[in-house]
């Protein structure tokens, strides 16, 4: 059996993949958890019991994990890219329209009226004009699952798009519209851009990913549109800009006390998957992901280990290997299965960065003493012993 602790709320619907005959799910208790299934959760001063193995983040982000830790101690760090693509692909056109029709201050304006609200209404109206989204240029930074979305529906409603991402995947490429216009350099995105939306993740190198220097470059009548993570821009170069109005308005799904308050900015309090189809989408993935891993240890979508398939061999048994990503490792491997009689049937070695995973289907009798020797070699993290 295996033991589930879930942090936060999540979807039954994606629990419920969890069999009663081979799991037991437990809320906010990690006494000898085998995995976790959280979503906003912050684990960063959690002491992980010796048992768990694995970890899956309901949602894209994982700033809430201590991922460094969790990859030297061998444990498999999952996400669930695109499950909540469409609800923050809606909230990101939303954004589109809220930017430029000054919808959210018209409605704090109307609710002042008294008197004649209708005539009120009618003088007053002009203060809130503001340009339609068909025809202008629509930037598009980031084209993952999300950015993909919005690209392609930013050409059905008639904008000029442009997009731009340089580690863009061949498989996120072929989904792309052939009308949306590739930027080779982000600089010519923010000269040429209305709109300006991020859909990239918040790492060290994209801190600040906007800041004076690309501020600069937008015209000043661009409106910015943040869906991912608020550390990508400099706020205090942002509302500089905003209060001298060379950037028209940002709208963001996070906002805080600097930017509450701030002229030309509309804060969102984190809607970007709080939509039942994307809390149900990303419940699913995450449990489908920790199960094929506890089950059978494929790795998909993680963020600290490779992705690693391995279908199984009929009659073997699995061993499933992380370590150091050093040379002789596999050979060393080899060495220890081969002198306890125990035969390689198939075997899969993948790496990224410094650190491999192996899956290895093997014949004979894997013992414990086996998989003490295999610990014990110098670079070896984790191994695992899968019936």
């Amino acid at each position: 059996m295996f033991k589930i602790s879930t942090f936060n709320k999540i979807s039954p619907v994606g629990l419920d993949l969890f069999e009663e005959n081979k799991y037991t799910v437990k809320a906010d208790d990690l006494e000898k958890a085998h995995g976790i299934v959280l979503r906003s959760h912050k684990l960063h001063d959690t002491n992980f019991p010796q048992s768990l193995k694995a970890i899956a983040r309901a949602g894209a982000g994982v700033n809430n994990i201590p991922i460094e830790k969790c990859t030297e101690e061998g444990i498999v760090v999952f996400n669930t890219p695109g499950a909540n693509a469409n609800g923050v692909m809606e909230l990101t056109l939303l954004s589109l329209l809220l930017s430029s029709r000054k919808v959210p201050e018209g409605i704090e304006w109307a609710k002042t009226l008294d008197g004649d609200v209708s005539k009120k209404v009618e003088k007053g109206k002009s203060q809130f004009k503001g340009p339609e989204i068909k025809g202008k240029k629509l930037g598009v930074i980031g084209l993952g699952a999300i950015g993909v979305l919005v690209a392609n529906t930013g050409i059905k409603l008639g904008m000029d798009v442009i997009g731009y991402d340089p580690y863009i995947s061949v498989e996120k490429a072929i989904g792309l519209s052939w009308d949306v216009e590739y930027a080779k350099s982000l600089k010519y995105l923010l000269k040429n851009s209305d709109y300006i939306t991020l859909h990239i993740p918040l790492m060290d190198k994209t801190k600040n990913f906007i800041d004076k220097k690309e501020i600069k470059e937008m015209k000043p009548s661009a409106r910015i549109i943040n869906m991912s993570r608020g550390g990508l821009i400099n706020e205090d170069a942002l509302i500089k800009a905003l209060n001298e109005d060379k950037v028209a308005k940002y709208i963001t799904d996070f906002p805080n006390d600097k930017l509450i308050n701030s002229k030309n900015v509309v804060g969102l309090p984190h809607l970007g998957a709080s939509t039942y189809e994307s809390e149900e989408n990303c419940a699913k993935m995450a449990v489908v992901e920790l199960k094929e891993y506890l089950e059978e240890g494929k790795i998909t979508n993680s963020v600290n280990y490779p992705e690693c398939h391995l279908e199984r061999t009929e009659g073997t048994e699995r061993i499933t290997v992380f370590n150091k990503n050093v040379p002789h490792m596999i050979s060393s491997l080899s060495s220890v299965l081969a002198k306890n009689d125990i035969n390689i049937i198939e075997m899969v070695n993948k790496s990224k960065g410094d650190f491999a995973y192996n899956v290895v289907d093997v014949k004979g009798n894997i013992t414990e003493n086996i998989i003490k020797e295999l610990k014990d070699i110098e670079g070896i993290i984790k191994v695992r012993h899968i019936l």
